[in-house]
């Protein structure tokens, strides 16, 4: 089986939009675009390598399909990214079925995206990788999809702006299973699935008086 992974770059509040430069994402006068690129250096790029290093096809919404569709193509052969995301499959969520997908190798995932993912899962085969595409997620996140996330936090605050989690995920346990730092305080770290949410409690065996009446008054 395929599995969805999620490669997010991500502020400490946890903003994703226009990571890349200003111009990438300006919807809702967001104002900061292109806000990871002060921070990234050998550690960083490393990362990115390793996250490109293993089979995968890409998983892309269709604003950040139209972003990259703009850029990689005219990358260079020299360059280590662009003529590897030439090669591989690139699956495209929209909801426009006459979108025209002129990027060599890019197909749409057709009316009902969800059907289609769960199709793509199923089947063996290379994983299906996100970069950006933060409306599209919340599809995944929604639908239970997601496998594993590749987060890179930046030491940054944006404030507003598009989030890598909206109220519509559903609740799952995460493990850590791997962790770095770059020398300009990006924590990077993987996470896999960990099964359900485990709960515990700090509170007193037998609840004070003070903490009875507390809960009447949250009713």
């Amino acid at each position: 089986m395929r599995k969805i992974i999620v490669g997010a770059f991500i502020s400490l509040d946890g903003i994703m939009q226009a990571p890349g430069g200003p111009h990438e994402d300006p919807v809702g006068g967001f104002y900061h675009g292109g806000w990871a690129a002060p921070y990234f250096d050998e550690t960083m790029g490393q990362a990115v390598g390793e996250m490109f290093s293993n089979p995968f096809d890409l998983l892309l919404g269709r604003k950040t399909y139209d972003i990259f569709a703009a850029h990689w193509p005219y990358a260079g052969s020299g360059d280590p990214i662009g003529p590897l995301f030439d090669r591989i499959t690139k699956y495209v969520a929209t909801r426009n079925p006459s979108l025209k997908l002129d990027w060599q190798n890019s197909r749409p995932l057709g009316s009902d995206t969800v059907a289609a993912l769960g199709e793509l899962k199923s089947e063996e085969g290379a994983d299906l990788l996100t970069q950006g595409s933060t409306d599209f997620l919340q599809t995944l996140f929604r639908n239970d999809l997601v496998d594993e996330l590749h987060i890179s936090c930046f030491p940054i605050v944006l404030g507003k702006g598009k989030r890598l989690f909206g109220d519509g995920a559903v609740p799952m346990a995460l493990k850590l299973v791997g962790s770095k730092v770059s020398g300009t305080g990006v924590t990077i770290s993987k996470y896999i699935r960990n099964g359900p949410v485990v709960t515990g409690s700090f509170e007193f065996e037998q609840p004070t008086a003070a903490e009875l009446e507390r809960r009447r008054k949250l009713t």
